[in-house]
């Protein structure tokens, strides 16, 4: 309980310490605009991996849109919720294997929970492992990226009142999206998980 209370104070303080520099190098920017600082900005629709569609159809509860409530905004980031992205991406990065897909793109497979699977795997495990704790799914993005070395990857975007963070199977510490080394490719939209954009902004 102290060790996640020491978390909780170096969140803060670095969410701070983002708002305080932000606003010290945005003077006379819209208010508005100074609020979704934190946050990914969507541009034009995109066309989902080609893996989504068979993920989805594997695992149609994970795409479902019936019970999602469009109308509510970032959920409110707790000590609580942020121990829930801390224990779930560092369980899941601990249970599964790494394992690389031969096969490409064409044998490509989101599974959840596999005892050994890739970047895609992780995403979709971390997707499901919060929903199950109570995270609306609207709030949980999967988000396709491309490393330094020039690799696809996908990792989960979680959108919170606090900004929005990446869980990363290549790290254990979540991160907020500006500071992860990434070029980003295209994201699931909070309002339909079926519907990915590209991304406008890439940092601030």
């Amino acid at each position: 309980m102290f060790n996640a209370a020491i978390k909780w104070i170096g969140l803060t303080a670095a969410l701070l310490l983002v708002s305080s520099t932000a606003e010290a190098n945005l003077l006379g920017m819209p208010l508005g605009l100074r609020s979704a600082l934190g946050h990914l900005s969507f541009d034009e629709p995109a066309l989902p991996p080609m893996a989504f569609t068979q993920f989805c159809m594997n695992y149609p509860n994970q795409c479902s849109t019936r019970r999602m409530r469009f109308r509510r905004g970032p959920v409110q980031l707790s000590e609580q919720r942020w121990q829930d992205l801390a224990d779930v991406n560092g369980e899941v990065n601990a249970r599964i294997a790494p394992e690389r897909n031969p096969d490409g793109l064409a044998g490509e497979k989101w599974l959840i929970n596999p005892s050994a699977g890739d970047c895609n795997d992780y995403a979709v495990t971390k997707r499901s492992a919060l929903i199950e704790r109570g995270w609306p799914a609207r709030s949980l993005l999967l988000g396709e990226v491309i490393t330094r070395w020039g690799e696809h990857h996908l990792i989960l975007v979680v959108r919170t009142s606090g900004g929005d963070f990446v869980l990363d199977n290549m790290v254990d510490e979540v991160r907020p999206w500006f500071r992860v080394p990434y070029r980003w490719v295209r994201v699931q939209t909070p309002s339909n998980p079926n519907i990915w954009a590209s991304i406008a902004a890439r940092r601030v």
